[in-house]
């Protein structure tokens, strides 16, 4: 087995398979000779199964709760559906991520467009995460990749973060903050990402970038996002219940074999089943 290990050494994946392959069989198949050999054949691999199925059960178990071992996809922010990027602030009312309409003075700049948006989100209970908020940085690259590689709108330099709100999320049932071990429904949760335009700057060789300059001629750009909650525990779930249902199946099969072993050794017939 060893030569075998090292002759394919050059191929990770295949290597991985082999190590994978032989702790099962050293593992469960030197467990099932052990016990095979006390037991019986059959005995033994009805008790080998049923280990396997409680162990398996307890370990999902333990993922389950912690949200560890075998993962499914994780929490992400996706573009709101049917509208995610508003090009204009006083759209934002159209789009439904306000309930009242923007009102600004007529010939009004971008940059009063933009206060004028930022008033009424507040107003609206839209929360605008502080830039030192883990929150704030994993919309803010969500929205990043959003923008440049899916949306296409902007590239790589070609506009600046100024805000992220964010606002739902809220969980329920839960008595209070500290007793929500059973709130497993949640409202919608919903980001919008403020981008600003900047000018175009000259690029020269061996010298700093130079600082961005917000181009005050356009008006912001205001991307909505979804949260997606992701099947983090999901594998967890099915593995857990799934060895669940096999170990009480083996437990029974092994308790209906002890019954009638029991009647055999003491010649008491069930008339039932004779």
């Amino acid at each position: 087995m060893l030569s075998v290990l090292f002759a394919v050494s050059w191929d990770p994946e295949i290597r991985g398979i082999i190590v994978v392959l032989c702790m099962f069989l050293v593992l469960c198949g030197g467990t099932y000779l052990v016990i095979g050999t006390n037991l019986g054949a059959r005995l033994g691999i009805l008790v080998s199964l049923a280990a396997l199925c409680g162990w398996m059960a307890m370990m999902g178990a333990v993922w389950w709760v912690y949200g560890i071992g075998l993962k499914g996809r994780e929490a992400t922010w996706k573009p709101a559906s049917p509208i995610s990027i508003i090009r204009d602030g006083t759209l934002l009312s159209s789009a439904e991520v306000i309930d009242g309409p923007i009102r600004v003075d007529a010939g009004a700049s971008p940059a009063e467009v933009a206060a004028t948006v930022r008033k009424q989100l507040e107003a609206e209970n839209w929360v605008r995460l502080d830039d030192a908020d883990p929150r704030r940085g994993q919309a803010s690259a969500s929205a990043d990749d959003i923008i440049q590689n899916r949306a296409k709108e902007f590239a790589a330099g070609e506009y600046l973060t100024l805000s992220v709100y964010d606002r739902g999320g809220e969980r329920s049932p839960k008595i209070n903050d500290s007793l929500d071990f059973l709130a497993f429904f949640h409202a919608p949760r919903y980001a919008l990402v403020e981008l600003a335009p900047l000018l175009p700057q000259r690029v020269e060789p061996a010298r700093a970038p130079a600082k961005p300059v917000i181009d005050s001629s356009q008006p912001h750009r205001y991307l909505l996002m979804i949260r997606d909650l992701g099947s983090k525990r999901q594998p967890a779930i099915f593995i857990t219940l799934g060895s669940s249902l096999i170990f009480a199946i083996l437990c029974w099969l092994l308790h209906r074999r002890d019954r009638f072993v029991m009647e055999n050794a003491t010649g008491e017939l069930n008339p039932a089943k004779v």
